[in-house]
């Protein structure tokens, strides 16, 4: 990959210094926010077209299987890139701690956007019969790989970006990329599904195809704005501390993770475990689940109706993650598990009462919920590890973490709800996730206004500079 001209790239604010205060750039930084949200923006586009269209995915790639079991394939095909999830992230996050984050960042979007936009071009099951499902599953392996060092990663780059006193709201941002992602793909499938657009017949032949060609041009605007970014400064403090980085082994550096950083990642993993349940549970199970559960609400009320929730959660957010920088993280996330334990049940009873204003209120409460995690989250996470593993430490754990309980939520949910009978289960998941999420938050050591471990404190220009210190990671410390 060529690297762009010195010349022509956002130079970072300089790096700290033992003993000295690292003062931001307010310009950068938002650079950054923009370069790390882009790749949310390209992997969630995906997820949204994939859930709004999944009823035409499961047609094409599942023809002749039943309902139930072509649901189900679809999901899993969904579910699967979640595998493959936790070995993306062993290989790129310690590469990242090891050649830089806009390095690493500017491979994962690129291989994003091409699983995605390869998708366009597979042929269903009436051409190639088994082998056409089999394609989609190489896709979203590609996917799920590159991913596996995206997050992490992106919410690594825009913490050691930001000021200490405004990371819970910049951090805000990247979630709004994903919330974005999602609109527009959940729009993009929406559209090509309405009356009028398209006969049936065409959109099953080449209809479907139309939004996965939209990531293309996605991944190219990523890589644009990545490839102008310098790394960050707390890396590059990192770096100039410890020569030679680029020569450790991967292994070797996911041996010492594991060995010295194990509370932490146990803490993110919990933490991760109830962001990911709500949210997938909210953007991937819940349009399955109205069409089953509240048949008076159409597919195409139930798309508008999640599209409605994702949009209020996207003018919220930010003024949620700027509340974290003012009360702390760790009240927002206890208030956002209360809510799941209480709420849980009462949210899926609500869809369950099959009216169009019932079933909003039930998103709306699911949509609620999730704001509390996905507001603060990414500017918890990357508190929890020092500067020298953060991208690995957090890529591993959270990708761990995800492929079990959140990739795979829509599936095991549709998997307990026929196997049980019982309709209320999405309910109980929430409840369990939200308990999990709290005893998780009790172990962590509050970061608000404070800088990262192993980092000099961030300022803006004009905010009084601090003396340069260190945080300790959260499992030197106790709740």
């Amino acid at each position: 990959m060529p690297a762009v001209p010195p010349e022509t790239r956002t130079v970072a604010p300089e790096p700290p210094t033992p003993g000295r205060t690292t003062v931001t750039d307010p310009a950068v930084t938002r650079r950054a926010i923009g370069a790390a949200a882009i790749g949310n923006i390209t992997e969630w586009f995906d997820f949204g077209v994939f859930a709004n269209l999944t009823p035409v995915l499961t047609a094409v790639f599942f023809a002749g299987a039943g309902e139930t079991v072509g649901t189900i394939g679809t999901l899993g095909l969904f579910a699967v890139a979640f595998l493959v999830r936790p070995i993306g992230g062993m290989f790129f996050g310690p590469l990242g701690d090891r050649i830089g984050r806009t390095k690493v960042l500017s491979i994962t979007v690129v291989m994003m956007a091409v699983g995605t936009f390869a998708i366009a071009f597979i042929p269903g099951y009436g051409s190639w019969g088994p082998a056409a499902p089999l394609l989609m599953l190489l896709a979203r392996l590609v996917q799920g790989f590159s991913t596996g060092g995206e997050y992490g990663g992106a919410m690594t780059f825009i913490a050691e970006y930001a000021p200490d006193r405004k990371r819970g709201f910049l951090g805000s941002w990247l979630e709004f990329g994903t919330l974005t992602g999602y609109l527009l793909g959940g729009v993009a499938g929406l559209v090509i599904q309405l009356p009028g657009v398209m006969s049936h017949a065409d959109l099953l032949a080449w209809g479907w195809r139309i939004p996965f060609l939209i990531s293309g041009p996605i991944g190219v605007i990523g890589l644009y704005l990545r490839l102008k970014l310098e790394d960050t400064p707390a890396f590059q403090a990192v770096v100039a501390e410890s020569e030679g980085r680029e020569g450790n082994q991967t292994w070797k550096e996911i041996r010492r993770i594991f060995a010295a950083h194990w509370r932490p990642m146990l803490v993110c993993m919990g933490l991760v475990l109830v962001f990911n349940v709500v949210n997938y549970m909210l953007t991937t199970y819940m349009l399955e689940y109205i069409g089953k559960f509240a048949p008076a609400v159409s597919a195409t009320w139930a798309q508008l109706l999640e599209i409605a929730v994702l949009a209020l959660g996207m003018v919220l957010i930010t003024f949620v993650g700027r509340l974290s920088d003012r009360i702390g993280r760790k009240p927002v996330i206890y208030f956002g598990c209360a809510m799941l334990v209480v709420l849980g049940i009462p949210s899926v009873l609500l869809i369950q009462q099959n009216t169009l204003m019932s079933v909003f209120s039930g998103l709306v409460l699911m949509s609620l919920m999730l704001l509390c995690f996905n507001s603060t989250v990414p500017s918890t996470l990357p508190a929890l590890f020092p500067t020298e593993v953060r991208y690995g430490g957090l890529s591993i754990a959270f990708n761990i973490s995800v492929s079990l309980f959140g990739g795979t939520t829509a599936f095991f949910n549709a998997l307990l709800v026929k196997g049980t009978g019982d309709v209320n289960v999405p309910g109980y998941y929430l409840m369990a996730a939200g308990v999990i999420g709290a005893v998780a938050c009790w172990f962590v050591a509050e970061s608000a206004g404070r800088p990262l471990p192993g980092s000099a404190p961030a300022v803006e220009p004009g905010e009084p500079q601090r003396p340069g210190r260190s945080v300790r990671p959260v499992d030197e410390k106790r709740p």
